[in-house]
């Protein structure tokens, strides 16, 4: 249904951005496959050794295409927010990551701005994990490895309505975007999982996009060998972070109380039962002393469980975006006069 309403897209300010690194067999492609109504596509040569900078402007005749080009190397999320600033300096209200090896069907651009020209989100991604059918040609290992993912970055970024977190195929509200490009996000494979992090500091709502996966010939860049330590490290600091910013910084609520007093009693419990085991005893344990180490771990595990209830149910619900939008404007005006 959204592909036969694509041209009622025109001019509502969609624009590409597509990190270009060794995709030089590949990019051209994306680039002819790109809806006509997208305003405009940018191409970020992130050093790549391919000079695809270079390889774009001699070869390509679609004239969207603005080439920009980073002097040293970022990865792809100082490429992607690269692209994002070009592309908001040229008027885009709506950027969509791709990546260029031509692995993302463009065609489901029109299912990634809807939710947000519709104001229901302020950033959109795809999830390749709402349908069997969508992961038959996903290997086994990618399917495992997504779903292990996917939990972790539910914890690190209190987003629980989302999965699939690493998935490139995104698109973003323009003045989130600029107040993303502001933030410390990560600038290499962490890059998705980290922007989702920082958006949950910021409020904005995020809307997963049902959509097949796809797997060409193409050569991964990332070694999963490589990146399962750092990624759990990161994993776990942005967890803390975001759980004393949220429930004790920005906020202090219910939630805050029964994370306090469920650690402290759990600690109570395990201290208290390590402590008694660690003397030596005449006779076993007493009833009263078993429930004095069991009770309080008990109840503690039922408070974090109750503060983890909370936090699903605090997942954002109102996009910012027009009221960035309206404050943008209003200073704009304001700068006019």
């Amino acid at each position: 249904m959204l592909r036969a309403l694509d041209p009622t897209l025109d001019g509502a300010g969609v624009w590409l951005v597509v990190p270009c690194y060794k995709v030089k067999a590949h990019i051209l492609a994306v680039i002819a496959k790109t809806p006509a109504w997208v305003d405009g596509i940018v191409c970020v040569d992130d050093a790549c050794p391919e000079h695809s900078g270079d390889f774009i402007e001699a070869s390509n005749t679609d004239k969207r295409v603005v080439v920009v080009r980073l002097a040293e190397n970022q990865g792809v999320g100082g490429a992607t927010m690269a692209g994002y600033r070009e592309a908001i300096a040229r008027g885009g209200q709506v950027l969509v990551k791709v990546d260029g090896d031509d692995q993302m069907d463009l065609g489901y651009i029109a299912h990634l701005v809807a939710p947000i020209l519709l104001g229901e989100a302020d950033y959109a991604k795809g999830n390749r994990f709402t349908s069997i059918s969508h992961l038959a040609t996903m290997p086994t290992v990618r399917v495992l490895g997504n779903a292990a993912l996917s939990f972790a970055a539910k914890l690190s970024t209190g987003y629980w309505n989302i999965f699939d977190p690493t998935n490139g195929y995104t698109a973003i509200e323009a003045q989130v975007a600029r107040m993303a490009i502001e933030k410390r996000v990560a600038r290499r494979f962490f890059f998705e999982t980290d922007l989702l992090y920082h958006l949950g500091t910021l409020r904005a709502v995020v809307r997963d996009v049902p959509m097949p996966a796809r797997y060409g010939h193409e050569v991964s860049n990332i070694r999963i060998s490589a990146i399962v330590g750092p990624f759990a490290l990161k994993h776990i600091k942005n967890f803390f972070q975001r759980t004393l910013g949220q429930y004790f910084v920005r906020d202090f609520s219910a939630a805050s109380l029964e994370l306090v007093f469920g650690v402290l009693l759990i600690l109570f419990g395990v201290g208290y039962g390590l402590h008694y085991v660690s003397v030596p005893h005449d006779r076993p344990a007493s009833a009263g002393v078993v429930m004095a180490a069991a009770l309080p771990i008990i109840l503690g595990a039922q408070l974090l469980m109750q503060a983890v209830n909370f936090d699903v149910l605090n997942v954002p619900s109102r996009p910012i975006h027009p009221y960035l939008r309206t404050i943008a404007r209003m200073e704009a005006e304001e700068r006019a006069k």
